[in-house]
């Protein structure tokens, strides 16, 4: 937002208030974009899938609002919801923005137009919201022995394992 000397009143990316020679009250604009940084700076939500507020939620902590919000989230669905000693701020997501999610055990992302689930995970790594890699399994066996030995199998077999291990996706 522009002051009529043409100089702005917000960050332009997080709409984080901006401080003026001359200014009354400075301390109130620079707590209020001390809130801000906090809740984005390495950001954790508590959940992304609630539609309404939790009953007594503790100083600092966050939500990402689920669509169709209700009551004091009403009309914020998809914005980081950040309780406050003053009540509730709601911080509308930017294209990069990251935050962790407690009740997911995985980050979300912003892509500039919605929350996505990031695609490493604990438990594996997703495209398309199909796991496509699953956790790390025991250890596979070099081929030996066999009735008929097949020198080239056996060699491609080997191929595939030092390959597997080598990129860390079977145990040594």
């Amino acid at each position: 937002m522009m002051m009529g000397d043409g100089t702005m009143e917000e960050s332009a990316r997080w709409a984080l208030p901006m401080l003026f020679a001359g200014q009354a009250q400075k301390e109130m604009q620079h707590n209020e974009a001390l809130t801000l940084i906090d809740a984005l700076l390495h950001g954790r939500a508590e959940s992304a899938d609630m539609t309404a507020p939790p009953g007594a939620p503790g100083i600092g902590r966050c939500w990402i609002v689920a669509a169709g919000a209700t009551g004091e989230w009403a009309g914020q669905g998809g914005a980081v919801a950040l309780w406050t000693d003053g009540g509730w701020r709601f911080i509308a997501p930017r294209a990069g923005l990251r935050m962790d999610v407690a009740d997911r055990d995985h980050a979300l992302f912003h892509d500039g137009g919605e929350w996505r689930a990031v695609p490493v995970r604990g438990d594996g790594v997703y495209i398309d919201e199909k796991r496509v890699v699953g956790p790390r399994m025991g250890t596979i066996a070099d081929p030996t022995g066999g009735v008929i030995i097949d020198g080239e199998v056996r060699s491609a077999v080997s191929a595939i394992l030092v390959a597997l291990r080598g990129h860390g996706l079977i145990a040594r």
